[in-house]
């Protein structure tokens, strides 16, 4: 219930979904997901806080890099 995380990872589909950073121009708060090619729909996945965090996102989900920025 309380402090369990979510262990099952979202999948991602590369034919209807494309990798993208989000970063708002706020904050600078930078976020990694996946942006639906149909409906424009973001999919936030995880906080990236350090290039650590984002390594393990591309590891994650097998991405030779993340080819788009949107804010």
């Amino acid at each position: 219930m309380f402090g369990r995380k979510n262990r099952n990872a979202p999948t991602y589909d590369a034919e209807t979904q494309m990798p993208v950073l989000h970063r708002s121009i706020c904050t600078g708060e930078t976020t990694a997901g996946f942006k639906d090619r149909e409906s424009g729909h973001y999919h936030e996945v995880m906080l990236i806080r350090t290039p650590r965090d984002l390594d393990a996102f591309m590891k994650q989900y097998g991405l030779k890099d993340v080819p788009k920025t949107i804010y």
